[in-house]
């Protein structure tokens, strides 16, 4: 994959199995996801939480290896707190509100 696009994996809470891909695109990130391996890949116009979280845990580690700048974390997590004002993203990861005692 070329050096704008990070891909995980996860599962959905039915269960279902979901290869998934965040492309940069000038400032913007694009997601993508499939089910199997020669399945098309369907552009994600609402990603949820997870997915976002997982994307700034790779561009964290992809920092370390100068591969993005710390300026591309602190902009994905602007991004993150403007469609998700409720999550409350810390520094080593993230605590949901509701969590919260």
């Amino acid at each position: 994959m070329p050096k704008a696009e990070i891909s995980w994996k996860r599962v959905t809470a039915d269960g279902v199995k979901l290869q998934v891909y965040a492309q940069r695109v000038s400032r913007e990130w694009l997601f993508f996801q499939r089910e199997k391996r020669f399945d098309r890949w369907q552009p994600v116009p609402e990603p949820p939480l997870e997915d976002w979280l997982e994307l700034l845990d790779a561009v964290q580690r992809l920092i370390t290896r100068r591969r993005y700048q710390p300026d591309d974390e602190e902009r994905l997590r602007r991004r993150i707190r403007e469609r998700f004002p409720e999550a409350r993203i810390q520094r080593s990861g993230w605590t949901n509100e509701g969590d919260l005692d």
